[in-house]
């Protein structure tokens, strides 16, 4: 068995053609406006400062305009509070991302849920995540959300399977395991106090590694023809699962780099765009 990759870089090329028709129509019929992502970084971390980067680059290859917001190391949290009150009153504003982390001094969940529910372009609002678990209309959290686009373009329906996620972060972890309970998935999570990990793991059909340490997982705990979901990322090119030797037995793998990372920022891309043509009443194009 040779596994199948779910290339995240292809669909998100592929998505970001289909945006750019879809902002272009949206600009013929709403007298040249776009949608609109406000990105708010908060202090001087490099690695922050690129991903705000890439996100704003991402709107320009769309037709997009994008408000960039930078704030001091030292910003408080009611600060970040009246800019992000500010960008839910502008009606020019479609979308708004907040990147995280944020300084130690911020509380970022009340920063996170102050973000208007419509403008929750990145799905890390407690509202949002509510709407998501319950089956209403929500923007999901752009890695999880990401992730089922990548298995749907693939053709990887989980249901009925069993899945595990490794992680519940409240931005990838959790939301990730009700999108897949909301697909029909049997879903178990694990994270760091899980007992008999190893066990937990060969039962799934399914498995996604979000627990942020490379190559966690071992490949010898996943079974012959699992469907495997890499969501991290770390230096040299590694996620939290040991690949390498997956390549010939999983049924399907996503590549790190190039799997899901990809498709985080286009399914941020995707969902602010989708908030711009409900905002000017255009509708999909």
């Amino acid at each position: 068995m040779t596994a199948v990759i779910l290339d995240g870089k292809a669909l998100a090329k592929e998505t970001e053609r289909a945006l750019s028709r879809r902002v272009a129509g949206l600009k013929e019929k709403s007298g040249g406006q776009t949608p609109i992502l406000a990105t708010i970084l908060v202090g001087g971390d490099p690695a922050s400062a690129t991903y705000v980067a890439m996100k704003q680059n991402a709107c320009k290859r769309v037709g997009m305009d994008s408000i960039a917001v930078t704030l001091p190391e030292q910003t408080t949290t009611e600060e970040l509070l009246d800019k992000i009150h500010e960008l839910n009153a502008n009606s020019n504003c479609h979308g708004i991302l907040l990147q995280h982390p944020v300084p130690s001094q911020i509380d970022e969940r009340a920063c996170f849920d102050a973000i208007d529910v419509g403008k929750d372009v990145d799905g890390v609002t407690c509202l949002g995540f509510g709407r998501m678990s319950m089956g209403e209309p929500a923007y999901g959290s752009a890695t999880p959300q990401g992730i089922m686009r990548l298995l749907e373009a693939y053709d990887m329906d989980p249901s009925g399977k069993n899945a595990v996620v490794v992680g519940r972060s409240p931005i990838l972890g959790k939301p990730m395991a009700m999108m897949l309970l909301n697909a029909n998935a049997t879903v178990t999570i694990c994270h760091s106090r899980t007992r008999n990990l190893p066990d937990m793991i060969r039962q799934a059909d399914v498995v996604v590694g979000a627990v942020g340490k490379p190559e966690f997982i071992r490949a010898e705990w996943i079974k012959d023809g699992a469907v495997v979901v890499d969501a991290g990322y770390h230096p040299g090119g590694v996620g939290d699962i040991e690949l390498s030797p997956l390549m010939e037995r999983a049924a399907a793998v996503t590549p790190v780099p190039g799997g899901v990372g990809p498709m985080t920022i286009n399914t941020l891309i995707l969902q602010s765009v989708a908030a711009g043509e409900k905002k000017l009443g255009v509708g999909r194009i």
